[in-house]
């Protein structure tokens, strides 16, 4: 069997990833413990990022033509890629908490929703709020004014009946 036939298949399933993620983030993953690694990779997967280390030469060639084609220069050495699948945010959110216990895990490169990022923007990223928490943090300032009103009112309402 030939080289390429043997790369294809390869090819074919990161590009099936590329094509159904919100945001590619690259790391380098030198360094970490088998039990850090593990971590990592069990956080990955409760957030629905999809979590893989290929060569950078099937990254490249599934990259090209793809809006994330800007993060072939940033292959160089080992590299890790997590697909986000379900929220922009979440494999640069993970990379950092994990950053917090092992050291040696480094961002490298990505982009998140059409826009490139070197390792200190993604930092950034990672601290941005999941659309989850802006989700619950609007409705509870929705909601705040009228606990507020329900509360003065009955608050009107006992002092009238003691009265």
């Amino acid at each position: 069997m030939a080289k390429v036939e043997l790369k294809a298949p390869i090819i074919e399933e990161i590009k099936g990833y590329v094509a159904d993620a919100k945001a590619v983030v690259l790391v380098d993953y030198r360094g970490l413990t088998v039990e850090q690694d593990t971590l990592l990779r069990k956080s990955f997967r409760e957030c629905g990022v999809v979590y893989k280390v290929y060569k950078n030469t099937y990254l490249k060639m599934a990259f090209a033509g793809t809006q994330y084609e800007a993060l072939a220069a940033s292959l160089e050495g080992p590299t890790a890629v997590a697909f986000s699948m379900q929220d922009e945010v979440s494999a640069a959110k993970v990379v950092a908490q994990t950053q917090k216990k092992a050291e040696a895990l480094e961002f490298k490169a990505g982009i998140v929703d059409g826009t490139f990022y070197d390792a200190k923007g993604l930092a950034v990223v990672a601290t941005i709020p999941s659309r989850e928490e802006l989700i619950s943090k609007l409705l509870g300032s929705l909601q705040s004014p009228i606990t507020n009103l329900a509360r003065v009112l009955n608050q009107i309402a006992e002092a009238k009946g003691v009265a």
